[in-house]
């Protein structure tokens, strides 16, 4: 009974074991999104040990589904991104005779207390 070597592939000039071909881009971009990836960095530019900029750097490349899986669902609630999430509420422009109706009692309020110090004072 004899041996036999086990098949190869030849790929691109290198000659590999069956069954450990190697993956094209597509399934490496597949493997990355399903199990999802973290880069985290920081850069600190300092001059004569006085630190001018610190930026923290955290990436995560990952798909919609395992996002969700790790609790990330940010672009749920961004308006720019989902027709279902609601702008914040801005403050519109102020009528003019609620603001001045608002004002009335503090000026008020610190013309009397000038009369009472000036009788204090006087």
């Amino acid at each position: 009974m004899t041996t036999q070597p086990p098949p190869v592939v030849q790929n691109s000039g290198q000659v590999l074991p069956a069954g450990h071909e190697p993956a094209n881009l597509g399934d490496i971009l597949e493997r990355v999104l399903d199990r999802g990836i973290v880069i985290a960095g920081d850069i600190r530019v300092s001059l004569l040990d006085i630190e001018l900029l610190t930026l923290k750097l955290r990436l995560v490349i990952a798909s919609v589904d395992t996002a969700r899986q790790i609790g990330i669902d940010w672009w749920e609630h961004d308006p720019w991104l989902s027709s279902r999430a609601r702008p914040p509420v801005e403050p519109g422009p102020r009528d003019p005779e609620q603001v001045e109706a608002e004002r009335r009692p503090r000026v008020a309020r610190r013309a009397a207390r000038r009369e009472e110090r000036d009788e204090f004072d006087g």
